[in-house]
């Protein structure tokens, strides 16, 4: 197979993950909402998390399915889900308590869990862009 057919199938697998935790974040904002008031460390900044976040995995989305921009989106993504984890690692360390916010079927991994799953994505959304770079470079 060609470097162009993994990208899109790696592209595919982000759309479908950011799809279902953008779409679950604002079917029931409520929810999302009051469970980021409970995040330690993001005090004031709750009412603009709570649109900022689902908007950019809106965002990304959209770079991932256009293909001239595909780069860009696999970039954003692991350094969303790079600064995810990095205060989903924070939360664990140094907070008194720990609270939830995952929808679905998140809901059911553990905090550490979650990390491994956010690092796997991350290796993920590396090997795209690697794949990626590849395909643009063979397209010269």
């Amino acid at each position: 197979m060609k470097y162009s057919t993994y990208t899109n199938i790696i592209a595919c697998l982000f759309i479908l993950l950011f799809s279902y935790a953008a779409v679950s974040k604002v079917l029931d904002y409520e929810n999302f909402h009051i469970q980021l008031s409970n995040f330690p460390y993001l005090p004031d900044a709750i009412k603009y998390f709570a649109w900022l976040v689902p908007l950019s995995e809106f965002a990304i989305i959209l770079l991932l399915i256009f293909s001239r921009y595909r780069l860009a989106g696999f970039y954003i993504s692991i350094l969303l889900l790079i600064i995810f984890s990095a205060y989903l690692f924070m939360v664990l360390l140094f907070a008194p308590h720990i609270p939830c916010s995952c929808g679905g079927i998140l809901q059911q991994l553990s905090w550490k869990v979650h990390i491994i799953f956010n690092s796997c994505w991350i290796l993920l959304g590396v090997t795209g862009v690697w794949l990626e770079k590849k395909h643009l470079k063979s397209n010269f």
